[in-house]
């Protein structure tokens, strides 16, 4: 069994996506957390890694050691916070000590993160050198147990790169439309595993947490998820409003079952393995969705 097909089979259909910044609990907090989606039969845990985050291999160590029998993802490691090298060790070092529960993504993040370093922020650039310092740290100093390696990836060139050169995409912020689209330019070979935002609620619910994520990109000038929205047809009309066929593909809402269906459209569309992520005011809310869905999503 290759690598790919072996992480395919652990991660199973679903798992949870976290917010780390700023909603990120307590250490023992995080904890309790995790070993309560794991009770509730989520296949994995992922969060990123930000402003006022806690530094990612150490907080995935803790976090590995305390819940033995869940597989934790990066989403992200952000490239602009360690050499490749680095990223490579670390996650070597958590693969070699909880054997097939590590998966490592890894992002260039976005402009506002490269100017506070004063470094020019060319995505494929950056990611391309950063995959091949990985490579040759690798090739020097092999890993007895190895991980997957995912990109943070929405549009062509990052995804083309993460067919060629990693083990799979890990799109985030996007419509259910984008899976098949990110599907086709992987492959039928490569991991792709999508976060996808839910709401236990209305569609007018699902509306204001859509006019927050588009503010909010507007605001740090977070330009890839603009782009990658309107790269699937979407006009600066629907993005604005926002339209009601914007917000039923960028939020699965309603009860738990409506919720489950349409998620079971995204893994139809192509995707291995979606991450929940519930548009909630607090961590201890999320944790709370992700929980009652369960029943309905992990059947």
């Amino acid at each position: 069994m290759t690598l790919i097909d072996d992480t395919r089979a652990r991660l199973g259909a679903f798992g949870t996506w976290l917010p780390s910044a700023p909603l990120q609990p307590p250490p023992d907090v995080e904890r309790a957390a995790t070993r309560r989606l794991a009770d509730a039969g989520y296949r994995s845990v992922w969060s990123g890694e930000g402003p006022g985050t806690r530094e990612v291999f150490a907080h995935f160590g803790d976090l590995l050691a305390s819940v033995p029998d869940v597989v934790l993802g990066t989403g992200i490691a952000n490239t602009w916070l360690r050499r490749g090298t680095t990223a490579y060790k670390g996650g070597a070092t958590l693969a070699q000590t909880h054997p097939g529960r590590f998966v490592l993504g890894i992002g260039v993040g976005h402009a506002f993160q490269a100017a506070k370093l004063g470094e020019d922020h060319r995505p494929i650039d950056r990611m391309r050198a950063y995959l091949s310092e990985m490579d040759s740290a690798a090739a020097e100093n092999p890993s007895p147990a190895a991980f997957p390696r995912m990109l943070a990836a929405v549009g062509p060139k990052m995804l083309e790169l993460a067919r060629d050169h990693a083990d799979g995409a890990h799109p985030f912020a996007q419509p259910v439309s984008h899976t098949p689209y990110a599907r086709e330019i992987l492959g039928p070979d490569k991991l792709l595993i999508p976060q996808q935002t839910v709401l236990l609620g209305s569609r007018e619910d699902a509306r204001e947490s859509v006019r927050r994520r588009v503010a909010q990109s507007r605001e740090y000038s977070v330009t890839v998820y603009l782009a990658g929205w309107k790269r699937l047809g979407y006009t600066e009309a629907d993005i604005a409003g926002p339209s009601d066929r914007f917000v039923d593909d960028l939020v699965l809402w309603g009860d738990a079952a409506t919720i489950a269906n349409r998620l079971a459209e995204v893994l139809d569309a192509g995707a291995d393995h979606v991450l929940l992520t519930p548009s909630a005011p607090s961590f201890e809310s999320t944790v709370d969705a992700l929980v009652e869905l369960a029943p309905a999503v992990v059947r």
